[in-house]
């Protein structure tokens, strides 16, 4: 088929890319000309793992082409993706003006029947919305359908070219068949395409999402109650998880999720259960116990050095809110850094993939490391805000001659306490009693 995909950002790239790989003729379209014209010459502009080789393969074998011309993309295409960005706003609801603002143009220069698909993440009748506002400029028929993504930041590509399930919004037959025939590739082992109304299928996407948020807040609930009572959390969700009723995935304490996706997703359903009277108070718990989470690694170390960080200066290993990305977005390290530096003390960082990123966002504010052990040298402690694997099997005798003190702070629970007793470190974990150094 003849694709268009509108917007290039995470959503929109993964998704151009993957359809091209299916054998689609993609056009990717977006208004920031310096982006398009990276993307065109071959560099992406977003880390995924699996993406730069399929990005390569399809620019070069054009079935994937970029462009700032929408007029020429949307006529030429039988179906167009809407891939824009829904930021929260001050109340938590999404901001739909880009995706509104790109269906009124698409409609404008339509010149035969095109499917157009909302693949943003958007509230309850947002599709409604996008109908209304193409009707108003629409001179033929066209069709408006909810796609909603369920892609992990880390292993997007997977995910897209192997789904686990593919939900369709529709409200046509002819709009189901289209979706049903390009999707028929990603789905040969038999996984389904559920297609249900509109609705559902946009309220299916942040009911999931925030399901998995609170598995996450509860268990650093959980974890919180253990680190008072002297019980192990490891032990608790490994009790747990082996009941098939609840199942071991998401069940994991730290230092609080982020991204772009739960953080807004969790509070966009808050927003709609007020919009539809219906308050989504599970949903609000949820972000407040996150919100709070991102502290908890500042609050051990404050216990640890008498309330005092004046002077103190800390190792960061870990700055994207998840390994496999380099996307910032509510990252818990932007809350530790910050709560780290009203108190007067410094922080060196280091993250294998996302130093870019946020350096733009923090600047001078902290020192920049070239490698995990660089960013150790001199710091009173070691914290860790992202699992990243390269950081789980660390040079333990390197590590103490490079750190003032042995002393390590896991917001990731990635070392095994009795290994890191071993050693000779003083060892703080999130729900897991403290090590002591030997």
């Amino acid at each position: 088929m003849k694709l268009s995909v509108i917007g290039t950002g995470y959503v929109g790239l993964v998704a151009g890319v993957c359809f091209a790989e299916a054998g689609n003729q993609v056009t990717c379209v977006d208004i920031d000309a310096a982006k398009v014209e990276s993307l065109r010459s071959g560099k992406l502009t977003i880390f995924e793992p699996g993406l730069e080789h399929l990005f390569e393969r399809n620019l070069r074998q054009e079935r994937l082409t970029f462009s700032t011309d929408l007029q020429t993309a949307v006529r030429s295409s039988e179906v167009i993706f809407l891939a824009l960005p829904t930021p929260a706003g001050e109340d938590g609801s999404a901001d739909l003006r880009y995706v509104l603002s790109a269906a009124q143009d698409i409609a404008k220069v339509l010149e035969q029947y095109t499917l157009i698909v909302i693949k943003s993440t958007v509230p309850v009748g947002t599709a409604d919305k996008v109908c209304d506002a193409m009707q108003a400029h629409a001179t033929v028929e066209f069709d408006v359908a909810s796609n909603p993504e369920f892609l992990r930041e880390g292993g997007a590509v997977e995910d897209f070219m192997k789904p686990e399930r593919v939900v369709i919004g529709v409200e046509s037959l002819r709009a189901e068949k289209i979706l049903r025939e390009l999707y028929r590739p990603f789905v040969l082992s038999g996984n389904p395409i559920l297609a249900m109304d509109r609705r559902s299928a946009e309220l299916t996407k942040y009911a999931a999402n925030v399901m998995l948020a609170l598995r996450i807040s509860f268990m650093n609930e959980v974890a919180a109650l253990c680190d008072k009572c002297g019980a192990d959390v490891d032990h608790v969700r490994l009790g747990m998880g082996l009941d098939s009723r609840i199942g071991k995935r998401f069940l994991f304490s730290g230092i609080g999720y982020g991204g772009s996706c739960f953080p807004k997703d969790v509070r966009a359903l808050v927003q709609s259960g007020e919009e539809f009277g219906a308050p989504q108070q599970l949903g609000n718990i949820a972000h407040l116990v996150n919100d709070a989470q991102k502290k908890v690694l500042v609050q051990k170390v404050l216990s640890h050095f008498d309330n005092d960080l004046k002077g103190r200066h800390f190792a960061l290993w870990g700055l994207a809110f998840k390994p496999g990305t380099d996307d910032m977005r509510e990252a818990p390290s932007l809350v530790i850094i910050e709560e780290l530096l009203q108190r007067g003390a410094t922080v060196c960082a280091y993250d294998p993939e996302a130093m870019g990123t946020a350096k733009v966002l923090l600047g001078d504010t902290i020192m920049w490391a070239k490698n995990s052990y660089e960013a150790c040298e001199n710091a009173d402690a070691l914290l860790i805000a992202t699992e990243w694997n390269s950081f789980r099997e660390p040079d333990w005798e390197v590590l103490k001659q490079t750190l003032k003190n042995p002393v390590v702070f896991d917001g990731r629970n990635i070392y095994s306490p009795e290994v890191v007793r071993e050693q000779g470190f003083t060892y703080y974990s999130i729900g897991r009693p403290v090590i002591e150094e030997s």
